[in-house]
């Protein structure tokens, strides 16, 4: 049953005007007055930061955003060096991932053991004869989370949102992308090689020659590559239409002889009549090169991807050669501390229950009632937008309404946390608790096949910095993680929070109507809702947004990539127009009273600036542009200020500055 919090939020909203009594007004610092606001907003708010911060050794960049991840994971480290040294009950959330914890920080039984661990599963490997085994083989690591060349899950319907199906989408290439193969730029060409360095080095430690190392790297590598070249891009995957192919199972096995789909799903115990092929092309090139490609290459691959999968739970020289490939693609100089790798591991893991344990230390419920005036002044403030808008018809801007005002709001942590009783944890055996609570999660998932969609579940865990939505369950959800400042600061004046959480919540409402999210009705169902007429207009602005922020350049000639970052961008230029105009609802909003020497639109404006403060290695910058959906922080500033006038107004901004668009070109979508 959906989640509604509509009630409470619209009796807080009769307070959101009033001032907050008792507040402190956070000083505003580091402002470079030397520089133009409107050649460089980012740089004016941010620059003096960036020119001095160092970039820590063990990370590839610094600042807020994913990189407060980093704080985070300290915070976490300190609950887990403090209850792995507790006595806890067995079985209880504190043992399981204390003890977790402490086998993981056992470096010297885990060093003594070497790769052991995975030494049954190589030779389950060896033992494989032909096709059928080779199946088998892959199935029931499938089960245990090592998942290779057929990725499995279970998820909500895209056209029936209420019920959870099988779902199957493409995989097989141990690259970051399907265009990582592709690429002949040096940068690229140096990552390529790194990975075949690393795949040579796996092959080596687990006791090939260096010659037949080689040798298997590049076959692996060869098996990638073609198994890449049926990978969608990452704009094609942006195609939610094209992303849901329900297909019957038995048209399935017709047309995958070589998989055989009915043994391999009764093997995983996925019972189901039909399934969603997400990019039907690779399971078809699979199918294809289970017969073309020899069962004794595909068992080097198969090792390949098993040692790639567990390199980081074995002994020093794997962790080392999984560094050596890392530093190459990321940029990051030294590995982190086991202690922060582990606090990931447990998050990763035992996220809910580790969550729980944070947020009985570091959450405020005085941040989640604030939030929730936050959250409901918003969705009023985005209501009264869409009221205005001129390009839309009556009849859509009603369902549009509709849709924005069923939303469910999920703020701080779960309302019920997840049982892990089915996760055995011993203090001295950290692969095993690796498989065990692999095998749980895939467990977890298997559950729910067929089933009705649990609308309480989170996809994300408490303590992370992030925000999403959630377009199956229209949902917007704000974890504890990032309910701090910069972000959010229960002490500060409205401007600083609607400039900061306040665009966040407008960015994550904006996704139920940016070009994927405005395909889901308020039901959540990929169901048009749309006349011809409005949809073709909204499109015609989605493509504006794409052919902007095309032209923004990053490093050289190295462009942002208006069409696999569109959805981001035009929920950031959306995102602050509704957050400046919920601001405009409060009672500092509507004054002009100078703080720190700053009125409140420009502490608004400041306070945005300074939720994308980061600093990346310029490896990891590489890696943004080419894999993340966002844009790099610097343009997440300036590219939305752009288009939107209140900044011109509040900083002066005029013809001439770097930053000037005129007022015809400046895009509003919502």
């Amino acid at each position: 049953m959906k989640k509604s919090l509509l009630l409470f939020t619209a009796f807080l909203a009769l307070t959101a005007c009033s001032k907050h009594e008792g507040k402190k007004n956070t000083a505003i610092t580091g402002i470079d007055s030397t520089l133009k606001p409107g050649n460089d907003f980012f740089r004016y708010v941010n620059g003096k930061w960036y020119d001095s911060v160092p970039i820590p050794a063990s990370q590839a960049g610094v600042g807020v955003y994913m990189f407060m991840n980093y704080p985070q994971r300290m915070r976490l480290q300190g609950i887990l060096d403090s209850i792995s040294k507790s006595e806890n009950s067995t079985g209880s959330v504190a043992q399981k991932v204390g003890d977790f914890y402490a086998s993981g920080m056992d470096t010297v039984t885990i060093d003594k053991r070497g790769y052991s661990p995975v030494k049954p599963l190589l030779a389950k490997i060896d033992a494989i004869k032909d096709l059928p085994s080779l199946m088998d083989f892959v199935v029931n690591e499938t089960k245990v989370g090592n998942s290779s060349i057929i990725a499995f899950g279970v998820s909500p319907d895209d056209k029936n949102s209420s019920m959870n199906i099988a779902q199957l989408y493409q995989t097989g290439i141990g690259l970051p992308d399907r265009d990582y193969y592709f690429k002949t730029d040096s940068s690229t060409v140096a990552i390529q090689a790194a990975y075949k360095k690393y795949l040579s080095t796996l092959f080596q430690q687990t006791g090939s020659n260096a010659e037949e190392a080689k040798k298997n790297a590049d076959l692996v590598y060869g098996i990638d590559k073609q198994l890449a070249t049926s990978h969608r891009t990452k704009v094609e995957l942006r195609d939610v239409q094209a992303n849901y192919n329900k297909t019957a199972v038995a048209d399935l096995v017709k047309k995958h002889t070589n998989i055989d789909w009915t043994i391999f799903l009764n093997k995983l115990g996925a019972k189901t009549d039909f399934i969603n092929v997400g990019q039907p092309a690779y399971y078809d090139a699979l199918n294809k090169l289970l017969k073309t490609i020899p069962v004794n290459d595909w068992k080097i691959y198969l090792k390949a991807n098993s040692l790639e999968r567990y390199a980081d739970d074995l002994s020093k020289p794997f962790v080392n050669a999984s560094f050596e490939y890392t530093k190459v693609l990321s940029g990051q100089a030294v590995q982190k501390t086991r202690g922060e790798k582990m606090a990931n591991v447990i998050d990763n893991y035992l996220g809910e229950a580790l969550g729980e344990l944070y947020v009985k230390k570091y959450f405020s419920e005085d941040a989640k009632k604030r939030m929730l005036v936050l959250v409901n002044n918003l969705q009023k403030a985005y209501g009264k937008r869409i009221d205005k808008l001129e390009w839309m018809s009556p009849a859509t801007k009603q369902k549009a309404k509709e849709k924005l005002f069923a939303i469910t709001k999920k703020i701080g942590y779960p309302d019920k946390w997840r049982d892990y009783s089915n996760v055995n944890i011993a203090r001295n055996a950290y692969f095993e608790n690796v498989v065990s609570a692999s095998t749980a999660a895939y467990q977890f998932q298997l559950a729910k096949l067929g089933k009705p969609v649990d609308k309480s579940e989170w996809y994300t865990t408490v303590p992370t910095v992030t925000a999403y939505n959630n377009p199956t369950a229209n949902e917007i959800v704000f974890p504890a993680g990032i309910l701090q400042p910069p972000y959010f600061d229960n002490n500060a004046d409205d401007a600083l929070n609607y400039g900061g959480i306040g665009m966040v919540i407008g960015h994550e409402i904006t996704h139920t109507f940016d070009d994927q999210g405005a395909q889901y009705d308020k039901d959540g169902n990929l169901k048009n809702w749309w006349t011809k007429e409005d949809y073709a207009q909204f499109k015609s602005r989605i493509q504006q947004v794409i052919n902007l922020y095309s032209t923004y350049t990053v490093l050289g000639d190295l462009h942002i990539n208006g069409a696999m970052t569109v959805g981001e961008n035009t929920a950031d230029i959306a995102g602050l127009a509704v957050a400046y105009d919920a601001f405009k609802m409060t009672e500092q909003g509507k004054g002009n009273e100078k703080i720190d020497g700053f009125t409140p639109d420009q502490r608004f404006f400041i306070s945005l600036a300074k939720i994308w403060r980061v600093k990346m290695k310029d490896e990891f910058l590489r890696l943004w542009v080419n894999n993340n959906p966002h844009s790099t922080p610097n343009w997440r500033v300036n590219g939305t200020l752009m288009n939107t006038t209140p900044f011109y107004n509040a900083f002066n901004v005029k013809p001439g500055d770097k930053m000037y668009l005129p007022e015809k070109d400046r895009i509003t979508i919502w």
